[in-house]
């Protein structure tokens, strides 16, 4: 795996072995970051501070990093994959700019920053994603206006909670991408989409 564009373009970064993370392929990351860099959704990747959450190799947060972005906060659960990232941040000699926080994302603590786009990767088929989003708004870790990508499988269902409006969508093969604008002024989720991540996210965790 290598960043794919930028300052560290053609450098290379590392995964465990195992099931412990699941990165993104690189011709998704070259599609996603097409769409932040292409204007049409008023996305500015140039000096944003950034959150990584499922952050695994760090490698949405390090190719923003790589392509313009001033900050990045890497939000990670599992001890292994925090072992690979905090290798890939030295490895791109990023210390000075990041900060890795060490966290479930769906129980986030109050943020220390708050940030310009937020990347969702949580695992698959997980229902994650919602939960996520819900505890970046309610703790503090989106600006106004914040941009937030989720990749969840094609198949899986998703509502996006109040507050958060899809402004575009693509499927990768198996994956399905969603960018999401985050407006402040709608802090409290739905009853719909409430009850349905609540539903799916116990159904989850019954299947394993």
């Amino acid at each position: 795996m290598r960043i794919i564009a930028g300052k560290y373009r053609g450098r290379k970064i590392f995964a465990p072995s195992g099931r412990a993370v699941r990165p993104s392929s690189d011709r998704l990351r070259q599609a996603l970051f097409n769409i932040l860099e292409q204007g049409k959704h008023d996305i500015k990747l140039g000096g944003a501070t950034v959150v990584d959450v499922f952050a695994g190799t760090g490698a949405l947060g390090l190719e923003a990093l790589s392509r313009g972005a001033n900050h990045a906060i890497f939000i990670e659960n599992n001890p292994a994959a925090l072992e690979y990232l905090r290798k890939n941040v030295t490895i791109c000699d990023e210390v000075e700019r990041v900060n890795i926080t060490h966290a479930n994302a769906s129980s986030l603590p109050p943020a220390y920053a708050a940030c310009d786009i937020a990347f969702l990767d949580p695992p698959y088929r997980s229902a994650l994603g919602v939960p996520s989003l819900l505890t970046l708004a309610n703790q503090g870790w989106l600006k106004p206006r914040c941009v937030c990508t989720l990749e969840i499988a094609k198949a899986e269902q998703f509502l996006p909670p109040r507050g958060f409006e899809i402004i575009d969508e693509r499927t990768y093969g198996a994956a399905r991408v969603y960018i999401l604008r985050w407006s402040d002024r709608l802090k409290t989720t739905s009853s719909i989409a409430n009850r349905y991540w609540k539903e799916t996210y116990n159904d989850y965790r019954q299947d394993n």
